[in-house]
Parts: C-alpha cells; structure tokens; sequence
C-alpha cells in the first residue's frame, strides 16, 4: 500500500494516510465502503478529522471560454478526535452512501471517459491537509444499463461523454453538475439530428431521463435544441420492453422535434408511477421545451463505441446542484491533486 505524507500541515516527518476502498466500483445511491490507514510520523499528533470528499473534473462555459476543474460534490466526516502516537499504525473503517445522481464512468467495464475521485482530506494540528486520492468507478443502476443497452440495439452510436456545471431547468436535479452522453443516431434518423444527449437524473424512487435533440437546419431554419424528460421506476426494469419503451420515446422527442415551432414548458412523460413527485421544482410540467443551462460541449471521446454491451451501446447522463467547491488546480486523471498533498513513501 501507497502511504501519502501529509507534509503541509504539520511538516515533513508527519504522518501518513493512505485510503483503501473494498471495491474500485459502486453503483449511485449504493453504498460506498473501505478504511482509511493512518501511519504516525516522527511525533505524536492529535487527528482532529478525517473527511472524504468525493471529487469529479467538471467543465464550465465562462466569459473567457470553456475551464476545466475539480468539485466537490459530496463530504462525509468519517471519524477524528483521537491521538496518533508516533510510528504507530491506526486504521478508521467508514461507509459512506453515493449520490443518487452520481455520474456513471464504465458500462460493462468500459470507460466512459468521466474520471471521479475519492479524496481524504485530515485535520490535524489546526491545519487541514488533502493526504489521499483513490479514483472511483461508477458502473449503472439496472435501469440505467437497460436503456443503454436498448439504446445500442436501436442503432444508437456513443460519441463521448462529459460533466457540465450547472443546472437543467425543469428538473429536480440536486448535484452542482449533469453528466452527459453524447450519442449519433441511426440512419433512419441521420437526417432529422445531429446528435441528441442523454442525462439520468437518478433519485430512490426512479429515475428522469432527459433527452436532448439537436435540430439539423435546414436552408431557411437555423437549428436548435429542444428537451424533453421521461421517468421510469426501479422497479419497471424486469417488466418493460425496453427496446420499444425506448424506442416510443424518441419518436416522440423527434416527432415533436420536427413539428416543433416556438418554445414551451418542458414535457413530461410518465412511466412506471414516478411521476408523481409534484413537489419537486418542474416535476409537474407538461409541454416541450428549451434546455437553459448554457451552451452545450463534447467532453473527450472515449473512442468510436463503448464495445461489448449487448451489441456494442450508446450513453446515458447525469446531474447535479448542492454546494459546490470549484478548485482551479486539475491535472490529468487528478494527477494535480495528488501532487498537492505530498510525496509518496
């Protein structure tokens, strides 16, 4: 194991830590477990806290153009208020629950090309110091992969996948953030979009599925893009025909798409009971209507087809909005953030 030295708090000679998790990959809303193995330096020292931060690079759109950074978009305190004697070795167990809305990074143990991070962050000395950064995997929800798979069946191609800060409207989005996958449509629908992205905006009773269709223009129409939302239980996954579920919606979405004439409310369709949550923000709208989250982009491509998903998927997406700490260092793969907590023993 790979100890990190926490040198800025209390100096070199301090102590170490090093953050195993007991699985490389979680699922959002499950259960997130490991320990976290102090090692004491060359004097005792009191740990006032240990937190662990879950991580994500995230893109902004900004007066200067596109950034890039890292949020926090959750934090858990898992332990703290104890002595660590010198050269001695303490080990803290936690568990922890993902968000519902946490952004997947593999199908089928392929990478998507969304990189998350979980980060431990210690209180010692009256100092805080972030000592340990694990990367963390996020395979989908049962119902998440369902209409994934569908998506591939039907024709639909991944093109990449990215974290975008910021809000969808009409939404009960919670994370600071919604992840995106861009996906290429079939040839029977080359002709009407461009592109269209897929958001999950997961929670305990099911799930909204946002879709978003980019219009082609035409000679005398500029394109544009529209949104719709559909919802769908966890319990739905055994009992729906994905394929034609799937299927239905997105002749709606292009149906509408093409007839479409002016903005409107969001539309809403509801499967499988969850629409029902009326007290959240635009859960209860109906009609079409305009993503206002700012300007859309690609994140990098993780290659042509995410391979060996039934026959070869497309992508699904996410969301977000809780306080959000945006932090300017980001290197590759976090590789910023772990040269700021020290050296490696």
């Amino acid at each position: 194991m790979v100890f990190k030295k926490l040198l800025g708090a209390v100096g070199v000679g301090g102590p170490s830590v090093d953050t195993v998790l007991d699985s490389t990959t979680a699922v959002p809303g499950g259960p997130l477990t490991g320990r976290v193995l102090l090692r004491g330096g060359r004097a005792d020292v009191e740990i006032e806290q240990i937190t662990l931060d879950l991580v994500a690079r995230v893109e902004a759109e900004g007066d200067d153009g596109e950034s890039e950074g890292t949020v926090v978009f959750d934090r858990t305190v898992v332990g703290g208020g104890f002595r660590l004697a010198e050269e001695t070795e303490h080990a803290v167990p936690f568990s922890l629950t993902l968000p519902w809305e946490t952004p997947l990074t593999e199908l089928h143990g392929q990478p998507l090309g969304v990189v998350l991070g979980v980060r431990t962050e210690l209180a010692v000395a009256g100092a805080r110091d972030k000592g340990d950064l694990d990367q963390l995997g996020v395979a989908p929800l049962p119902v998440q992969e369902a209409i994934l798979e569908a998506l591939g069946q039907l024709g639909w191609g991944f093109k990449s996948a990215d974290l975008e800060l910021g809000h969808i409207n009409g939404t009960g989005q919670r994370l600071p953030f919604y992840q995106e996958l861009e996906l290429t449509p079939p040839a029977q629908y080359a002709h009407v979009v461009n592109e269209i992205e897929v958001t999950f905006l997961a929670a305990p009773g099911g799930m909204e599925v946002v879709i978003e269709a980019d219009k082609r223009g035409g000679l005398f129409s500029g394109g544009h893009d529209t949104v719709h939302r559909f919802t769908v239980s966890h319990h739905d996954v055994a009992r729906t025909q994905w394929n034609a579920e799937v299927d239905g919606w997105f002749r709606q979405v292009l149906d509408a798409h093409a007839s479409r004439t002016g903005p409107g409310p969001y539309e809403t369709h509801g499967h499988g009971g969850y629409g029902g949550h009326g007290g959240h923000g635009g859960y209860a709208d109906h009609g079409h209507g305009e993503h206002h989250s700012g300007e859309r982009r690609s994140g990098p491509s993780t290659g042509a087809v995410v391979a060996g998903v039934a026959a070869g998927v497309a992508v699904g997406v996410v969301g977000g909005m809780v306080a959000a700490e945006v932090v300017d260092e980001i290197g590759d793969a976090f590789e910023g953030d772990e040269d700021d907590g020290g050296d490696d023993e």
